[in-house]
Parts: structure tokens; sequence; C-alpha cells
């Protein structure tokens, strides 16, 4: 194809290039864009290139395959930012929350050294050693029914101390 042809062939074509677009996506620059994308690429491809069927037909399912392209590409960039926004929300506010954090660990900590002397031993074998009812019965010498009892007095005064931070 010479430079006369794709003259020709532009001027020809053109506007329908660009109707077939614009009715796709309802928006005249993005039209304008795509058709011109797909000329520059005839131009480039001018030595190359072999129409093997109608010229109109070539190029209107060039601008279907490029709408589709675009739509595509936009689909995933709104995906993409999507899940960025997401993922920036979710971590706003990290300060904020290691602040929170420290400021229920030392509530907690508070809670636990005000408990009962019976009732802190035993709920610090349970939750800080990680001992069972049995092995705590065993060490202080009382019951299983009695470790129960501690540990449930114990996390009644925690829940209660704990109230405020309630979700």
């Amino acid at each position: 194809m010479n430079d006369s042809s794709f003259t020709n062939i532009y001027n020809e074509y053109w506007e329908k290039v660009f109707v077939v677009c614009y009715s796709n996506l309802k928006d005249v620059e993005v039209a304008k864009e795509l058709t011109q994308e797909i000329f520059k690429s005839i131009w480039e491809r001018r030595h190359q290139l072999v129409f093997t069927e109608s010229v109109e037909r070539y190029l209107v399912r060039s601008a279907k395959l490029k709408v589709f392209e675009y739509i595509r590409n936009k689909q995933i960039r709104v995906a993409h930012l999507r899940n960025i926004a997401t993922a920036n929300t979710g971590h706003a506010n990290v300060t904020e929350d290691l602040v929170m954090h420290q400021h229920l660990s030392d509530r907690l900590k508070a809670l636990i050294d005000g408990l009962p002397g019976h009732c802190q031993r035993v709920f610090r074998m349970s939750r800080e050693q990680g001992m069972t009812n049995k092995e705590i019965a065993g060490i202080l010498v009382i019951s299983e029914r009695t470790v129960e009892y501690h540990l449930s007095n114990a996390l009644r005064l925690l829940r209660s101390g704990l109230k405020d931070y309630a979700i």
C-alpha cells in the first residue's frame, strides 16, 4: 500500500470507524483516540499489510476489537484501583491501631495484676503458661472444680473491666 492508497482509505473510512467506536463507548475523546490508533497501526504496517477481504470489513472488525480491548483494559484498571483502595483502607490507621492495642494490653495487664491472689495465679497458669485444669489442680493441690471456679471468676472480672473495649 502506498501513501495515496492509505490517504484514500483514511478519508473514506475514518468516519465509519469512529462511529463504530463511539456507538459502543459513548465517549467522543476515547472514540477519536481508538480511531487514531487503528489508522496509525495500518500506517505502520502499510508495506506488509495485505487486505484479503474488503477494507471496510477489516476496519469495522478492527474497531470492534479495539473497543473490546479498551473495555477489558478499563475493567482491569478499575478492579486494580479498587483492590488498591481496599488494601490501603485496611492499613490507613496502623498507628492508631498500634496505640489502641498498646492501651488495651496495658489495661488487661492492670486488670490481671488486680485479680485476687488464687484467681490471678490460676489464670496466669492457664493462659500464660498454657497448663490444663488438671495440671493446675495437681500443682496447687486443689480440685479441678476449684480451678474452673477461679478461671470463671477471673474471666468475669476481666470482661467487666474491659466492657469499654467491646465491639
